[in-house]
């Protein structure tokens, strides 16, 4: 049995919608459990290929090693979850932006928004220049700047295109890379057994570890859980996927790292300066031959067009989510016919192009800093909510009171702490400059909508912190009113929905 609401409780609190919008109505494929795994695989790992600054700055394969068995349990693991908990209570797309304007208001949100959809495209940009760097070690013309910047070109103009043609495609098409990226690294496994010496993963030498560059890398090899959110409202029945694509996306990434790592340094006794992006394609010569070394090339270079892929999906639906709530000019919305946000793709596009001209290293640094930024902020708001929204509907809740949740967060904290004080002062620099950006931009926007100088999206009453209460007044009431009437289903709209999102069930046994 169903029982809608009346109009009369639609008009007093004035924070419910009823109605879809148009774009809701567009028949658009919706991501399910497995191309949801590989996006998420693609957004925080890709597989191997990178990982190889982690022996170099350790020192050696015993701190790269043990970086990841002990990092994910300190940082993906808490982030994951965090994210489990949020994406599934504010399943619009936009992500993180929504949570932390629920918690702190729209300003907030908006600073969100900005650092971290500068830090992905800053991110995006290196998977370009990773692509080439592993073609040019089988063909050198690529090395040579009148030949790399024209490649650069082509590459971004042919991934963004296939994410212009849609979502469901950029989802199938993961599934297919990672299976492929993958594969020659369980070939490479199987075969070093013979030649693996346990006694080589225990060595490190302390005179070269690079703390900045070990840490940096280890970081962001294993960051990002919280991208995926942004495309949440793409998503069939995140409620249940999203949680199960994170636990899947945990196992395939650490995976992914530590086989190929303890293959490769358990044969090959080599100096930690060996070790430099695109080491495992020597990896691959030693142990299988030379068929080897070109499989792991070619699927280093197709691994890096699916972390384009997916990293692009979320920076281009986190800003459609963001012009839905009335954040960024209407135009940021607009959909093609295949479903997709055309003008956030072409504007996180020209950001790539723009920042591809930076080095590995420097492109590492200044996204992990703002990137941390942002971390520390959602922590906040996953705390804020727990304690001020305590009712709020949440059909994942990771299973520990506020406290121990509050618990939970603290390594990850700390560990963002040590990345951003182990920054250069140029990262300290830019990334200041681009948070100084983000405060100047606000206001800017603020007034222009004001002023009707740009056509913006009518943003839900919730989205203020003097309307929030209301929609979470309703939520509240209807939960009650649920659990005094078992067997009855509400159907209700999300306290965030921005028009596009289809109504959400209220299940009678979910829990607040």
């Amino acid at each position: 049995m169903r029982m809608k609401l009346g109009s009369e409780e639609v008009n007093r609190h004035g924070s419910l919608m009823l109605v879809m919008d148009e774009e809701a109505t567009k028949s658009n494929p919706k991501l399910t459990l497995l191309p949801l795994i590989a996006l998420i695989f693609y957004e925080v790992s890709g597989g191997p290929f990178g990982v190889e600054d982690s022996v170099r700055g350790g020192g050696g394969p015993l701190f790269s090693l043990l970086g990841f068995f002990i990092f994910p349990l300190i940082w993906s693991i808490p982030e994951a979850l965090v994210t489990a908990e949020l994406a599934t209570t504010f399943p619009q797309n936009g992500g993180y932006v929504i949570w932390i304007s629920s918690a702190f208001g729209p300003f907030w949100g908006f600073q969100e928004g900005f650092w971290k959809w500068f830090s992905g495209v800053m991110d995006n940009a290196l998977y370009p220049v990773l692509f080439l760097d592993y073609i040019k070690q089988s063909l050198p013309l690529f090395d040579q700047f009148t030949a790399r910047i024209p490649a650069l070109l082509v590459i971004t103009f042919l991934l963004t295109y296939l994410n212009y043609r849609g979502l469901h495609i950029v989802g199938f098409s993961a599934v297919m890379l990672a299976l492929f990226s993958l594969s020659p690294f369980l070939i490479m496994a199987l075969l070093s057994i013979p030649l693996i010496r346990p006694r080589r993963w225990l060595a490190v030498d302390f005179g070269k570890v690079e703390w900045r560059r070990y840490f940096n890398s280890m970081f962001w090899n294993l960051n990002y859980w919280d991208k995926a959110s942004t495309l949440a409202g793409e998503v069939e029945n995140p409620s249940k996927t999203f949680p199960k694509a994170l636990i899947g996306g945990l196992v395939l990434v650490v995976s992914s790292y530590l086989i190929p790592l303890l293959a490769g340094t358990g044969a090959l006794e080599s100096s930690p300066s060996d070790w430099a992006d695109g080491y495992f394609a020597q990896v691959g010569m030693f142990i299988g031959g030379s068929w080897l070394k070109l499989w792991i090339q070619v699927a280093a270079a197709m691994s890096n067009l699916g972390l384009f892929e997916a990293e692009m999906s979320s920076d281009a639906f986190q800003l459609q989510g963001m012009s839905k709530m009335g954040m960024l000019p209407a135009v940021f919305a607009s959909r093609s016919k295949y479903g997709t946000p055309t003008v956030s793709i072409l504007f996180s596009a020209t950001g790539v192009i723009f920042l591809s001209w930076m080095s590995f290293q420097e492109i590492i640094e200044f996204l992990n800093f703002l990137y941390a930024v942002g971390m520390l902020l959602e922590f906040a708001a996953f705390i804020t909510l727990r304690l001020n929204k305590p009712n709020l509907y949440r059909p994942y809740r990771v299973p520990l009171p506020t406290f121990w949740a509050a618990m939970l967060c603290l390594p990850p904290a700390l560990l963002l702490i040590l990345v951003m004080c182990l920054a250069s002062s140029r990262t300290f620099i830019v990334s200041g400059a681009v948070i100084l950006l983000g405060f100047i931009l606000y206001p800017i926007l603020v007034q222009a909508k004001n002023k009707n100088w740009i056509l913006f999206e009518e943003d839900s009453p919730c989205l203020h912190s003097s309307g929030w209460q209301q929609c979470h007044s309703v939520v509240s009431e209807l939960t009650d009113l649920d659990q005094e009437n078992k067997g009855v289903e509400l159907l209700v709209a999300s306290p965030f929905a921005s028009g596009e999102e289809e109504l959400r069930l209220v299940q009678s046994d979910s829990k607040v």
